[in-house]
């Protein structure tokens, strides 16, 4: 069904890199050359209308301190619907914006985390249940490993599948990018760590997202054209999951989040701390200032412009009417796709009643008012009418922003970033840690 919100799809991403590398070279000969360690690490939320670099110090308890923050606008061509349209365009974008950034910090950093949207990022919570063949026998990491790479292998064949259909049944190559434990019940028993029960029937939840190669060979150009050491790559719904859930503070966390950005709108469900699943669909802030461009005949600057004067209450009274029906056209086919992606959560009982947004697209006042003032939720499982809320960067845990730049709901994904970052630091670190910790490396890729 969401396949229909489309509107745009990734254009070719050809063309040539040779023009900017002198200009990335300059840019890379500005950046500090001071101390760059394991303790540094850089986000890069590469959105459809900014890229937003953060470089982040992390401390001796696992926490991490923002240091440096960067962002660049993006051209009208070089995102398309989430994805990358023009490689070398991007490049050059994100080489200045990890310039400012690292101007700021006074250090040059290539670790680095990237985050990938688009409309066929594929998202979900698989149910496994496994028949032990032995059931006295104690389980070890070495079949819970075999268990886990099996629920992977049918979430990738369930991924290309729903791929295949979205594509009018095309066959498109995937590769997983993010994975993580929801649950795991023993003989109907809910268990936090399964090593050492015996039992016989396993029972396993898994999320998992999928993203098509082309999308993450894009990014892969971009990590290498900048010069970074691409630690992972990272679904940014899944990211934003990651920067509010944190490690032991929120567990119990139910939520729907939701970011809005200038291309897409992700949307990630969380049920007693774990990612249910996420959603994506092909509507953002651009499709709102392309909404003014049809209706006023005019050009797509001047539309952006008169959005945000809208939206800061600005704009002259003699054009409020017309601006405000295009926006509001916009804003009931979103709230549809809202519907749409939720009503894609069978297996929850109910959805949470708690909604948070963040992303650019999120300042326009309007998104906030039709989700709170609408009858839209009662077509879906709600208990009740949800509450809508911005997302703070002081809600963000573990994570703290020295610089004072970092100050409103549209830095939470690359904040997210960070902390699937730190994530997958910790997890390559080594053998050691806590039976959890090994569970989870197994889960990282």
């Amino acid at each position: 069904m969401l396949n229909k919100l489309k509107s745009v799809g990734l254009s070719s991403a050809n063309k040539a890199l040779s023009t900017s590398k002198d200009k990335l070279a300059s840019l890379r000969n500005a950046r500090p050359k001071g101390p760059s360690g394991n303790n540094y690490l850089v986000a890069l939320d590469i959105g459809t209308e900014f890229v937003k670099a953060l470089t982040g110090k992390i401390n001796e308890d696992g926490s991490i301190d923002i240091i440096g923050v960067g962002r660049q606008h993006q051209n009208l061509s070089d995102m398309q619907a989430g994805a990358i349209a023009d490689i070398a365009g991007v490049v050059e974008n994100c080489d200045k914006a990890l310039n400012e950034a690292e101007q700021q910090a006074g250090v040059s950093v290539r670790p680095a985390i990237i985050g990938i949207a688009g409309e066929l990022v594929n998202g979900t919570t698989m149910t496994i249940k496994v028949q032990r063949k032995e059931a006295d026998k104690t389980i070890d990491l070495e079949e819970m490993e075999k268990i886990i790479r099996l629920v992977q292998q049918h979430a990738e064949a369930k991924a290309k599948q729903q791929l295949a259909w979205e594509m009018g049944g095309k066959e498109v190559a995937i590769r997983l990018v993010n994975s993580a434990l929801v649950n795991i019940e023993i003989d109907g028993y809910p268990v936090t760590n399964p090593i050492g029960f015996q039992g016989k029937d396993v029972v396993i939840q898994l999320y998992t997202a999928f993203a098509p190669m082309i999308h993450i060979g894009a990014l892969e150009k971009t990590a290498e054209e900048l010069d970074l050491d691409l630690l992972a790559v990272a679904a940014e719904p899944f990211a934003v999951a990651r920067a509010v859930i944190g490690d032991k503070q929120n567990q119990n966390l139910s939520a729907i989040l939701m970011d809005v950005g200038g291309g897409t709108t992700d949307i990630a469900v969380i049920d007693d701390g774990g990612v249910q699943g996420t959603k994506m669909f092909g509507i953002g802030g651009r499709a709102y200032t392309h909404a003014i461009e049809r209706d006023m005949n005019i050009s797509f600057d001047q539309s952006e412009t008169l959005k945000l004067a809208y939206g800061t209450n600005q704009l002259p009274s003699q054009k409020r009417p017309v601006v405000e029906n295009a926006l509001s056209k916009t804003a009931d086919v979103w709230v549809s796709g809202i519907e749409l992606a939720l009503g894609e959560f069978p297996k929850l009982d109910h959805l949470p009643h708690r909604m948070f947004l963040c992303g650019g697209g999120a300042s326009l006042d309007m998104l906030l008012n039709r989700l709170e003032g609408q009858e839209w939720y009662k077509t879906l499982p709600f208990t009740r009418r949800p509450s809508v809320n911005l997302i703070r960067p002081e809600q963000v845990v573990g994570i703290k922003d020295t610089t004072g730049k970092v100050t409103d709901h549209t830095y939470i994904t690359a904040m997210g970033l960070l902390r699937v970052g730190l994530d997958t630091l910790q997890l390559s670190g080594g053998e050691s840690g806590s039976i959890r910790e090994k569970l989870d490396r197994m889960l990282s890729v």
